[in-house]
């Protein structure tokens, strides 16, 4: 058996051009994920595009259609709003994006709700409310509501957004009214067990409706001053959007009761109570004037959820820059500052 005998020298350079491939591999591999995460990102001063999701028409296709097709732009709001993707931000964002990329070109004719909610919060479904509202006069397109299950409080509120509002028999709709709490006190129990709380606060009833004190005659008159306002808005939506409810008979006779969908459709909550997603679609589509033999596409736009841009975020160039001790104030690629927008 041979052994080649190597020179110490020659085994040195052998040794350091090993060293330095290895480092020139790992360098080459940090600025390909670099250069991949700031390709995610993009601007950082641009909020994420929602995806783009192709739903069935009203014959059950969900074939990709040309891009200068016609467009229904489906909205659901299911579960509680001003959760997850029910907040109004989420939802403006999916209203701007339908004019953007995949949809430009004034490609939405319609905007169809899908509605299966509880209710939620107040704010949110104003603001979600008065979106759809400026929407459907910017661009004159017809809102159609489809009720599958239960459209109650708050998803009745975003409903009357829309021309018409139809439901599956066996939906429920209703609960026009405002609701806070429950609010509890605590303070006999911990007088009983003699435990005692203070608060420190300036400025008149800072404090109010303090659990852990005994409660003051009506100062919870703020309150019950605001809930009336919020419920006076409230009626006076639904009443305008849905003229056989009047505010006699809705704030003296229904309430907040809530009505399976025919006693709805009979008391004008609703204009059908015997609808399907397909009919309410063709219904749309008419009203949209997208002719009978005009195929179109129905497209759902799910929000995107920023952890992949705020982790490219984190490793843009700039902040590289920063942390080697560079001073630089988020550049572009000219050196310009970018303010597109204020936060």
């Amino acid at each position: 058996m041979n052994f080649t005998r190597e020179s110490i020298f020659v085994g040195a350079v052998r040794s350091f051009c090993s060293s330095l491939a290895t480092m020139l591999g790992i360098a080459l591999g940090i600025g390909v994920i670099v250069i991949a995460l700031t390709f995610i990102a993009g601007n950082q001063y641009l909020p994420p595009k929602s995806e783009p999701l192709i739903m069935p028409d009203a014959d059950g296709n969900r074939t990709l259609l040309p891009g200068h097709s016609s467009a229904i732009l489906r909205i659901d709001l299911k579960g509680v709003i001003g959760i997850g993707d029910l907040t109004s931000d989420k939802i403006e964002s999916i209203l701007l994006d339908s004019r953007e990329d995949f949809l430009r070109g004034d490609r939405v004719k319609a905007i169809l709700l899908y509605v299966n909610t509880p209710g939620g919060a107040t704010d949110d479904c104003d603001a979600i409310y008065r979106a759809l509202v400026n929407y459907k006069a910017k661009y004159n397109v017809p809102i159609y509501a489809y009720v599958d299950g239960l459209c109650a409080s708050a998803g009745m509120y975003i409903s009357c957004v829309a021309d018409k509002i139809y439901a599956s028999p066996s939906s429920i709709i209703g609960s026009v009214g405002v609701r806070l709490g429950p609010v509890f006190n605590v303070s006999e129990t911990m007088t009983k067990v003699g435990v005692g709380s203070r608060t420190f606060t300036e400025g008149k009833d800072k404090d109010a409706l303090n659990p852990f004190r005994p409660w003051r005659p009506d100062e919870d008159a703020d309150l019950k001053v605001i809930m009336a306002a919020l419920y006076d808005d409230f009626v006076s939506v639904v009443t305008a959007a849905r003229p056989k409810l009047t505010k006699e008979k809705l704030v003296n006779n229904y309430g907040a009761h809530i009505f399976i969908a025919k006693d709805a459709e009979e008391l004008g909550y609703i204009d059908d109570a015997n609808m399907d997603y397909s009919r309410t679609l063709t219904a749309l589509a008419g009203a949209a004037q997208i002719g009978p033999q005009e195929k179109y596409q129905v497209v759902q736009l799910i929000p995107s959820h920023p952890f992949l841009n705020s982790l490219a975020q984190s490793f843009a160039p700039y902040k590289f820059l920063q942390s080697m001790g560079i001073p630089v104030n988020n550049p572009d690629l000219n050196g310009k500052v970018l303010y597109l927008y204020q936060p």
